[in-house]
């Protein structure tokens, strides 16, 4: 697989305007990008623009915290699908998980996994704030409820991905779930390093800088 395709492209600020959208989606379609991944509100925007091709459009559920109803988290999934969205990145319920209450993270992702009807679903633990066995039953509990991604983080927290905490999900899996790092992913070649340990997709509003082999400064 190409190196960009393993890109979703992300444009998740609160002031983003519909020209940064629209620039976003051109870019992916310049760059072949495996997706644009933006706020719900712009999934009907990104879909009509991006439709004759093979770029997908990637939405947020229950963003950025995780702490939503499960029932919430299928309503803003369904309608996100009529709108147009191929993939959902939902926030686990992370406290339910440093409670040790797996059965509610389980049945919180299964509900939109259900609402998604077949869609890609990726689940993001927020790494950072999770210690590694925490890590390793987050991820068994997206495994249990059928997801298709893990995910790391949602950029908004502490501290995005990193290769530790990639290597920790991708055992942690065992090929049951794909992988996405997401968030500090500074250089082409940390971006290299992320994939070399398994990640199958790179979450990153840099994409095209990385394409260019540019380096990323970025807040964490």
């Amino acid at each position: 697989m190409k190196k960009s395709k393993y890109i979703d492209h992300t444009l998740l600020k609160p002031q983003s305007t519909k020209a940064q959208i629209l620039k976003l989606c051109d870019e992916a379609l310049e760059y072949d990008f495996a997706s644009v991944c933006v706020n719900p509100s712009w999934v009907k925007t990104c879909a009509e623009k991006l439709k004759d091709s093979d770029v997908m459009v990637c939405t947020v559920i229950g963003f950025p915290l995780g702490a939503t109803t499960s029932e919430s988290k299928a309503f803003e999934t369904k309608q996100a699908i009529a709108n147009g969205a191929d993939e959902v990145d939902m926030v686990m319920n992370i406290g339910a998980l440093i409670d040790g209450d797996t059965n509610t993270v389980i049945k919180d992702i299964e509900a939109v996994v259900e609402a998604a009807q077949g869609k890609c679903v990726k689940v993001i633990l927020e790494t950072c704030l999770l210690t590694d066995e925490q890590i390793v039953s987050a991820c068994e509990c997206c495994v249990k409820a059928k997801a298709t991604f893990v995910k790391t983080s949602t950029g908004f927290s502490t501290e995005g991905a990193n290769p530790h905490v990639v290597k920790v999900m991708v055992d942690a899996v065992k090929g049951a779930c794909k992988v996405k790092a997401a968030g500090g992913v500074r250089t082409p070649e940390e971006m290299d390093e992320m994939i070399k340990i398994g990640a199958d997709r790179i979450g990153t509003s840099s994409g095209v800088k990385l394409m260019n082999n540019e380096n990323v400064k970025t807040s964490y």
